[in-house]
């Protein structure tokens, strides 16, 4: 019995198909399939049930992979200690994060923290809040970059900075010619939102939800509804409504045009929480620590302040 087995048994149990777990353990699926069967073989029972698609744990299995992942789990742990103790920073650090922050934060702190930090491997995912929590609970990822609070029991959530919302508007919207925005100008009717699934899209609403202006239940009207910000951006330059965006999306933008279609919002702000999200039990508190700390030094000051804001959750 090797620990490589039980992570490939570990990781057929995740994904419930073995050629996804041979890629995710960066095994040809033979190789994969030929230990699992050596190991089964010791052991003298079957882990999985083969004639199930997708394939299931046996019960023995069940009680085989409870017990791998402590093993597992254990074995990290003595290299932890070690590292903890003499200050190193090495090893993987997989982050999830959600599709409306990542293109706009990994390119901040990135570099300077693969400069400051050589012998750590970020593993970095752009996925939606849910995979984030399933990839959290399946010890897929090791910490979430994502809106708070998500509320999962024994997960730590830390908030690293607090993102306003900023209007983006079209020059023929009626709200064009204001300087500021309250929140009470905001009407769904003719917001441009994204997806089902993006968290973005819930906080926008729950702003309009705030509004009685001019709205009911009955006559809401959404014109569009995208996956990305960036088509939602280019709809309102070509003057389609209003939309909503976070901070950093629009902290790059340095043409003329497309600054003239942002606008602030009075006090109280609103924002989001950003921050992570991990598990109590993780490890590799020091890799965390060390990641919060590098996104923290570079977000703009503004962003750490809490003050005169309405917190969108």
């Amino acid at each position: 019995m090797t620990l490589a087995q039980l992570y490939y048994i570990v990781a057929v149990d995740n994904f419930r198909h073995f050629g996804t777990a041979a890629s995710h353990c960066f095994v040809t699926q033979p190789t994969l399939s030929m230990q699992i069967q050596k190991l089964e073989e010791e052991l003298g029972v079957l882990i999985f049930d083969r004639s199930k698609q997708p394939v299931v744990p046996t019960d023995i299995g069940a009680k085989i992979l409870k017990q791998a992942k402590i093993i597992l789990h254990e074995s990290e742990r003595l290299q932890n200690i070690i590292d903890s103790e003499t200050g190193e920073f090495n090893g993987t650090l997989k982050i999830g994060i959600i599709p409306t922050i990542a293109p706009y934060l990994i390119p901040l702190f990135l570099d300077t923290f693969v400069k400051k930090y050589p012998s750590i491997e970020l593993v970095i995912d752009e996925v939606t809040t849910k995979e984030i929590i399933r990839g959290l609970n399946k010890d897929l990822l090791d910490v979430g970059i994502l809106a708070l609070p998500v509320d999962i029991p024994d997960f730590v959530e830390r908030i690293l900075y607090y993102e306003p919302f900023v209007a983006y508007i079209s020059k023929k919207h009626l709200l064009y010619k204001k300087e500021k925005l309250d929140v009470d100008d905001l009407s769904r009717d003719d917001l441009l939102l994204l997806k089902e699934g993006h968290c973005l899209r819930g906080h926008v609403l729950k702003l309009c939800k705030s509004s009685e202006k001019e709205w009911r239940e009955n006559e809401r009207k959404i014109l569009f509804e995208s996956g990305t910000i960036d088509t939602l951006k280019k709809l309102v330059e070509q003057n389609f409504g209003i939309t909503l965006l976070p901070y950093l999306a629009i902290k790059d933008i340095e043409n003329k045009e497309q600054l003239s279609l942002v606008r602030e919002f009075n006090p109280p702000v609103p924002k989001r929480e950003v921050g992570l999200v991990y598990s109590k039990a993780f490890l590799k508190k020091h890799l965390i620590n060390a990641l919060a700390e590098e996104i923290i030094k570079i977000i703009p000051k503004n962003l750490l302040e809490k003050e005169n804001s309405l917190i969108v959750t």
